[in-house]
């Protein structure tokens, strides 16, 4: 629940400075060349997202000269009609998505007690809401990496946790520290499965950092994937226990 409470946070947010935006060029107070970049990245990410909740985005805008030319075509002669005609189109559909966001927090939202992995996790969730460009989302894959790294160096002991091919392992050698941990503390048919998971997390990870085209879809599975396997093995190590 509380991905989906961050994942609505953000698409609220970035709906509301759309808005901002489009009211803001509609006013005079922002030039068209100097936003409109920003204007078209987002509204590919709110689309992309509304997309994933079956919604369908009301902004016929593919830019915005697409803009300009229905607020200069004559029925919008006011700067207050134009902030009415933007209140008309999106209020209702944020009023939607904070009907229907959760609005308590998510079972495993509170910290793991893991101080460096706590960090961490609350620089990814700052860095994704604020990232727009590919670099930025590329970071927050770096992020989830160190994030993992962090985790396995927490819940690793060498002296319980034998390395499973003997190889000597570094600070840093996430696959190998959690397959360690897993086959210990997870021994049986549901160990395999968990250290694929986990294995799959730190994967996604090192392909954001390296993606050049990374988009906030690309960042968000990342995260996602990252904090899921810092629950499961909280959970493994007793850091949830009530």
């Amino acid at each position: 629940m509380g991905s989906k409470l961050q994942a609505d946070e953000l698409l609220i947010t970035a709906i509301e400075e759309q808005k901002n935006l489009m009211i803001s060029v509609a006013t005079g107070e922002l030039p068209i060349k100097d936003a409109n970049e920003e204007y078209k990245k987002r509204r590919s990410e709110i689309g992309k997202m509304l997309q994933a909740k079956g919604i369908k985005d009301p902004n016929p805008f593919f830019d915005l000269w697409g803009w300009f030319t229905r607020f200069k075509s004559g029925d919008l002669p006011t700067y207050a009609s134009r902030r009415r005609f933007m209140s008309e189109l999106y209020d209702p559909l944020l009023e939607q998505l904070r009907r229907n966001s959760p609005s308590t927090p998510g079972m495993f939202d509170e910290p793991t007690g893991w101080a460096k992995v706590d960090r961490t996790v609350t620089e990814i969730r700052q860095r994704l809401e604020q990232a727009s460009t590919e670099e930025q989302f590329q970071t927050v894959g770096t992020l989830c990496r160190e994030a993992l790294i962090s985790l396995a160096q927490a819940v690793f002991d060498a002296a319980h946790h034998p390395i499973v091919d003997g190889v000597k392992v570094s600070p840093t050698d996430f696959k190998r520290m959690m397959e360690a941990y897993f086959t210990v503390e997870l021994a049986g048919g549901s160990m395999t499965y968990s250290r694929q998971h986990a294995k799959a997390a730190f994967e996604l990870a090192n392909e954001l950092q390296h993606k050049r085209t990374a988009t906030f879809r690309h960042a968000a599975l990342c995260a996602e994937a990252t904090v899921a396997v810092i629950n499961l093995v909280a959970i493994v190590s007793g850091q949830r226990d009530p």
